[in-house]
């Protein structure tokens, strides 16, 4: 058995942390912004722990210079010496960031915001650049400034420096492939994706930005973060207003939020933000929601599932939390146990805060249900522990406005049916015919409806969901059944449709205005339904489900009675006409059919004052 040490070629090393460390070129910035950050929190931490004098300006300066081709990147914290340039950089993966921590571990928290641990974020900058300079000031006394230079080979250059101010710049001479670097608005673009909310403030500046005209101050710079973003502050400290504000601007929704959830945890691991529930114009607007992650108020990415649950992702909202795992380029968690148990608690938050709404604001949480209702089933089908939370806050809209629950609806009984219309309009004459018996259905009008009910009947094998149009015993009354006639007036039905697949019934229906109505099987309705759903690819599928439709001719009314009484060519039209108003109030006619249809409506008026 042999045993030894791996050996590592640090030139090639080099090339490919330069090449593949980040999956995205301009995370570079956020990088370099990153350790100006960490360089000026030790340094609080310093002055905290009385080692250093307190500072009252503390910043990061971006600057552009697109006649030098150079980017610089200056801050005012703790600075390095020589020795420490050579420490940290020269050695790669070695983490000040760490060092640092390690260090002042018993002193104040104010080190754990922090941000780089790694030790390989400076080296994005090679992905940009020929070359790469520092220039650094120590705090400590008598320090001297140092400059470290190196054009992405293995060589550098490590010389007395310029800087006269405690603090570090660090100079990118932007390579030609990357001269988009060089635009300030391209620059100021990334700021605001990545570090529009860092603890410290962050300027941009444009080194050839033409002078202001004679007689006229340059405007005082403003940086262009917050510092101090709405979800670190306690919900105690936040108004509406303020979180309306942070909405209109974080995700350029000038729609009102309907209402939000503050997250803020301390234990058993750090974790704050805010998540919004948007208000939802049609059925799959929720999904462009997006939820933006942070890490110490570092933007990291949007919606990483990882962390935020799939059908979260419908909201909109920001997350931040220290203690995730990420890996060494920011950009992707760290498969583990505790992602999961963050994933969980942000999941049993927003059901708290659903049931919540539903014991105390009833009035409001029904408002907000034709916007949330395609969240919530969603959420349901998609976490079982989700479902479980929410199931008894989950409402359904009748036919007559009321809203009711699942158990209402059912009256507690072991077994039921509940009868429910995907088109109020479409079906008006079923909804009718039910009223009239003082009877009600729920609307459930979405495409996910179709398997929402689907997965609640899986749930609870006794309770059937039936679309109001398959009803027929609902609204079936007394009458004479002539049992010869009504084999004459299937079989003349039967001639003139001319549909196999078409069944056809007489029944003593209720309401005798009505000549007919069409039903049609649920399963197969249902069947059709879901394929359709899954697009384009399964649609093929769908059209092997025949659709089970049964007319049933009323023989209580006074039309179906007089048919027989009728010269053969109009009862021909009569029986194509009742066929397509059954049609028409189950769903619309094709082009083909709407045009025979109103041609025969002309026809049989004109037969009327014949």
């Amino acid at each position: 058995m042999a045993k030894g040490n791996i050996s590592v070629d640090s030139e090639n090393l080099f090339p490919i942390i330069k090449k593949w460390l980040y999956s995205d070129k301009d995370i570079f910035l956020r990088e370099l912004i990153s350790n100006g950050c960490d360089a000026i929190t030790k340094y609080k931490k310093l002055a905290l722990s009385g080692v250093a004098e307190p500072d009252s300006d503390y910043r990061v300066t971006v600057t552009v210079n697109k006649e030098k081709k150079t980017l610089t990147v200056s801050d005012n914290g703790i600075g390095m010496t020589a020795e420490e340039i050579d420490r940290y950089i020269n050695q790669i993966a070695f983490s000040g960031a760490t060092e640092f921590l390690e260090k002042y571990k018993d002193e104040t928290d104010a080190g754990a915001q922090i941000i780089g641990h790694f030790g390989l974020g400076f080296y994005s900058a090679f992905m940009v650049s020929d070359r790469v300079e520092i220039d650094s000031l120590s705090y400590t006394d008598g320090a001297k400034a140092a400059k470290w230079s190196c054009d992405g080979s293995m060589e550098f250059e490590l010389t007395d420096g310029e800087r006269t101010e405690r603090g570090t710049t660090i100079t990118l001479y932007i390579a030609e492939d990357s001269a988009e670097f060089l635009d300030e608005f391209k620059v100021r673009e990334i700021l605001r994706k990545y570090c529009a909310f860092l603890p410290v403030a962050v300027y941009l500046e444009d080194a050839n930005a033409p002078e202001p005209e004679d007689g006229k101050e340059k405007p005082e710079p403003k940086p262009i973060n917050e510092t101090d973003p709405l979800w670190m502050k306690k919900p105690s400290e936040c108004t509406d207003e303020e979180y309306k504000e942070f909405y209109r601007n974080v995700f350029m929704d000038f729609n009102e939020p309907l209402f939000w959830i503050h997250l803020n945890v301390d234990y058993p691991f750090n974790l704050k933000g805010i998540l919004y529930f948007p208000k939802i114009n049609h059925e799959f607007a929720g999904i462009e929601g997006q939820v933006k992650l942070f890490n110490n108020q570092v933007f990291v990415a949007d919606n990483v599932k990882e962390v935020i649950p799939e059908f979260l992702l419908l909201l909109k909202g920001v997350i931040d939390c220290p203690d995730l795992p990420l890996n060494v380029s920011r950009s992707f968690l760290q498969n583990d146990g505790y992602v999961k148990k963050i994933s969980s608690h942000i999941t049993r938050k927003v059901a708290d805060k659903l049931v919540s709404l539903y014991n105390s604001d009833k009035e409001n949480y029904e408002k907000y249900w034709e916007d949330i209702n395609i969240f919530v089933k969603y959420g349901c089908m998609r976490d079982d522990k989700f479902y479980e939370k929410v199931k008894d806050a989950i409402i359904y809209k009748d036919t007559e406005g009321a809203y009711k629950t699942l158990t209402e609806l059912t009256g507690g009984a072991e077994k039921a049916e509940i009868y429910y219309i995907t088109d109020p309009v479409q079906q008006s004459q079923y909804i009718n015919m039910f009223r009239a018996e003082g009877k009600t259905a729920v609307e459930l009008p979405a495409v996910m409806d179709t398997h929402f009910i689907s997965f609640l009947e899986m749930k609870d094998p006794n309770i059937k969901f039936r679309r109001i149009d398959s009803a027929v015993s609902e609204i079936t009354g007394d009458g004479e059944v002539d049992e010869e006639r009504n084999k004459a007036l299937i079989e003349a039905f039967k001639t003139e449709i001319n549909d196999d697949a078409l069944k056809i019934e007489v029944e003593p229906l209720k309401n005798e205005a009505v000549p007919a109505v069409l039903t049609l099987s649920e399963e197969s309705r249902r069947m059709q339904e879901m394929y359709k759903s899954y697009g384009q690819q399964f649609a093929g599928m769908a059209n092997m489900f025949h659709d089970e439709f049964t007319l049933v001719l009323n023989s209580n009314n006074s039309l179906i009675k007089q048919l027989d009484t009728l010269d053969e060519d109009t009862k021909k039209l009569v029986i194509d006409h009742v066929y397509d108003l059954a049609k028409l109030s189950h769903s619309p006619l094709d082009s083909e059919r709407m045009s025979a249809f109103v041609a025969r409506s002309n026809e049989l008026l004109s037969r009327l004052y014949k």
